[in-house]
């Protein structure tokens, strides 16, 4: 069943009609922030998951407008993969992702190591590691973890600190950057 916009023209095909230029029409932006104030014409996400072997490459915003059926597959694929329990991605999260990929001016996707969060797996990840907070942001569906194997740890946290919208972590002892939409603070080495 597709779904239509109120243009009238089916998600599908709205997809269709940038898959093929996606990769050249994806915006560059010069200033990271220009992505939250509605800059460029489409946001694309990309990213993968070791966990669920699953892809994602989606464009979820065209002309100043979310996609809806976009954001709801972007949700399921940023799913909490241990109870395969899913919540609703803050739009602001992609747009950081999707900016701070950009910037990087990188192909690969990200490797998406944890997106939402169940109370219950936070509380599990708190037993083993003192660097999950107890009211994290991943149980809200507003922060993410990523690692990019061409990126460093530092590379990915200056692009996505110069978003200027968010919490940027940096565990480098575990190769990967934590990015936020919660208040603008960065912590880690």
């Amino acid at each position: 069943m597709a779904i239509e916009s109120s243009a009238g023209i089916s998600r599908r095909a709205l997809l269709g009609a940038f898959a093929a230029t996606a990769v050249t029409a994806a915006p560059t932006f010069s200033k990271a922030a220009g992505v939250l104030r509605n800059a460029g014409d489409i946001r694309r996400i990309r990213m993968y998951s070791a966990r669920t072997g699953e892809r994602i490459d989606m464009i979820y915003w065209v002309d100043g407008v979310y996609i809806k059926d976009a954001v709801t597959e972007v949700a399921h694929f940023m799913r909490d993969w241990r109870t395969d329990s899913v919540s609703k991605m803050d739009t602001r999260t992609i747009d950081i992702l999707a900016a701070s990929h950009n910037l990087l001016d990188v192909s690969e996707p990200y490797l998406l190591l944890s997106g939402y969060r169940t109370q219950q797996t936070n509380q599990m990840l708190r037993s083993k590691s003192r660097n999950v907070a107890r009211n994290s942001l991943h149980m809200k569906g507003q922060a993410a973890d990523v690692r990019l194997s061409s990126r460093s740890v530092n590379q990915m946290a200056r692009a996505a600190s110069s978003c200027n919208a968010g919490g940027v972590g940096r565990y480098s002892g575990s190769n990967f950057v934590h990015m936020d939409c919660g208040p603008i603070r960065q912590w880690g080495a």
